[in-house]
């Protein structure tokens, strides 16, 4: 019995050695890491560049905007200055992917253009005489026997 215990653990382990190995998920975790990276970009974009020049012609940092909900030092304080700046770091990064894969997408077309296959030529014709399917040189209709003239 604990023989086939261990032999279930070798395959669990296995399997799951497998499953990690696969290429989508080391894609996967290269892209969040990927990922991670991008968004401290574009933080640091929307926090030190677009904020400061937001506040230069609103007169407003929406990272200061707070509401302090009662009196006192243990006061809960509702940051909702950081949501606002939050949900603009969502929309830039968006964005900013958005523009990324567009820019992705144009470069793919433009490389592969693809020659446009001419159509190939027809093998059947009609009969005039029964309308059926035809060899495009058969001479005389299979169908009804009718004489074909060459066109």
């Amino acid at each position: 019995m604990a023989k086939d215990k261990k032999n279930k653990d070798k395959g669990f382990v296995a399997e799951f050695k497998k499953f990690i190995m696969r290429g989508n998920v080391m894609d996967m975790a290269v892209g969040v890491i990927v990922g991670g990276a991008f968004t401290a970009i574009v933080t640091s974009l929307n926090k030190d560049i677009l904020t400061p020049l937001l506040a230069l012609f609103g007169g407003i940092d929406f990272s200061y905007l707070q509401l302090v909900m009662g009196e006192g030092e243990e006061a809960p304080v509702l940051l909702y200055g950081n949501f606002i700046t939050a949900v603009l770091n969502f929309l830039i990064t968006a964005f900013m992917i958005f523009l990324l894969i567009k820019g992705i997408n144009a470069l793919g077309d433009l490389f592969s253009k693809k020659e446009e296959e001419a159509p190939a030529a027809p093998t059947t014709k009609e009969c005039p005489y029964c309308k059926s399917a035809i060899a495009i040189a058969a001479t005389r209709c299979p169908n009804c026997t009718s004489h074909l003239e060459e066109e």
